[in-house]
């Protein structure tokens, strides 16, 4: 065994929550420090360590891909600027509920749960009701966390947090992200829907090898690695020639040229991508090695199940037709209501930049009101005519006045361009825009 995997063995056997120094781990194994922190930066990549700012490198349970994002105590410390004084081992449990003490403890016992993280001052009582219940504490105002409610969190391995922020402030730090990873949860990611265990040749396999593979898996598109499983190449049917032999090698009659996809990349850009090279399947890569694939109808198909989902929380598209409304009107859809006030500038009208972005969502709205699952804008091209004041009522109209497919590689792939006009309350032409935008349909 090697003294990497040596200090990966030893950091594994480590209790949940121990605190990791490199200096100490180097003394107790007898290797260079250097060798710890590798083995500590590949501990961090496998998540079963992290590093948190104030406290240091931290021994946790590992880290399973989730369905969703969610938010853990850690990150609370950092989001209100607080220090951690008990209960490190539960700073990676995760946060489900947040309840302000402003109550007695006879009221607060039926909001305290456990996984819930509890907003109070210097309420002892109250503290020590939440750590029984297995419920973090911020304590807010600046108060200090006294030695027995010290104690007890350590021992129910329940973060306590100290914080110099008032308790409104605090609660609203806190909504604030919980709303952004409500959001967060919404966008699919490559890595969410990808197989991990997708098929693939080596270098050094022959054509008789590829053949085999077709048959047993029905694939008809295989990414190709090398020995440190790094894709090299790509194999689909169209290089399977009559020329090409049974014993003939695949890095000889492999394309070289290929796209591939990161993980971490959102489903909506890769089927931009996909789209635009004409291309149904793509290899995914982490750190340069082969992890799996994604194939075009995957991506459809998610993208027609994040369709059909709840969204949580406000987007940009959501807060600027917030206060607008529409309805169809034969071939257009008519919006008409009252400017937002987060699209003012500084001197009370309407940015140009914020009417762009109002009158793009319009015709993405409609397009998407035409089943289509994602929309992809090409080109916006906007004339402005007049400024738009605070409080004026405008009405907007978009029309389709093209469309077409003769360009289009992959089917269910359209072509649109839109037209919106824009008027205010007096009825006179604010703006005008042509869109151009690509769509992919259910």
């Amino acid at each position: 065994m090697s003294k990497h995997e040596d200090v990966v063995k030893y950091i594994t056997s480590l209790d949940v929550g121990t605190k990791i120094s490199v200096r100490s781990m180097a003394n107790i194994l007898k290797i260079s420090e250097g060798t710890v922190y590798k083995a500590i930066k590949h501990c961090d990549e496998l998540g079963i360590v992290s590093t948190i700012p104030r406290i240091g490198t931290i021994r946790i349970e590992k880290l399973e891909k989730k369905k969703k994002e969610v938010v853990t105590f850690a990150e609370i410390v950092n989001i209100v600027d607080g220090n951690i004084v008990a209960g490190k081992a539960g700073i990676y449990k995760t946060l489900n509920k947040l309840v302000i003490g402003a109550m007695t403890p006879e009221a607060i016992e039926e909001y305290i749960e456990p996984g819930g993280l509890l907003i109070v001052g210097n309420r002892e009582e109250v503290q020590k009701l939440a750590l029984l219940n297995e419920c973090g504490i911020i304590i807010t105002g600046g108060f200090k966390c006294s030695d027995h409610i010290k104690r007890l969190a350590n021992l129910r391995q329940v973060p306590v947090i100290c914080s110099l922020y008032d308790s409104f402030t605090v609660a609203t730090m806190i909504n604030k992200i919980i709303s952004e990873t409500l959001v967060k949860k919404d966008i699919l990611l490559v890595e969410d829907i990808m197989n991990s265990e997708y098929p693939y040749l080596t270098t050094k396999d022959t054509v008789a090898k590829w053949k085999a593979l077709i048959q047993s898996t029905s694939e008809v598109k295989f990414p190709v690695i090398n020995d440190e499983r790094k894709v090299v190449g790509i194999l689909t049917l169209k290089e399977m020639t009559s020329s090409v032999k049974d014993d003939d090698i695949i890095e000889k009659v492999m394309k070289k040229t290929f796209r591939v996809l990161e993980p971490k990349v959102t489903v909506a850009y890769a089927s931009h991508i996909m789209d635009s090279l004409g291309i149904q399947f793509c290899p995914v890569i982490h750190n340069k090695k082969f992890i799996g694939g994604i194939k075009r109808k995957d991506i459809v198909r998610a993208l027609q199940y994040a369709g059909m989902q709840p969204k949580a929380g406000e987007n940009l598209e959501s807060i600027v037709l917030k206060r607008l409304k529409y309805q169809e009107e034969g071939e257009k859809l008519h919006f008409y209501g009252r400017i937002a006030p987060e699209m003012l500038d500084p001197i009370g009208t309407a940015s140009w930049s914020s009417l762009n972005m109002l009158m793009s969502t319009m015709a993405i709205t409609y397009l998407k009101k035409k089943n289509s699952i994602s929309v992809f804008i090409d080109n916006v091209s906007t004339y402005f005519m007049k400024p738009v004041q605070i409080d004026t009522d405008i009405d907007a109209y978009v029309e389709i006045i093209d469309r077409g497919r003769t360009f289009c590689k992959v089917m269910g792939r359209s072509y649109y361009k839109l037209e919106i006009s824009m008027y205010n309350d007096k009825k006179d032409l604010v703006a005008r825009s042509i869109i151009s935008a690509r769509v992919i349909r259910k």
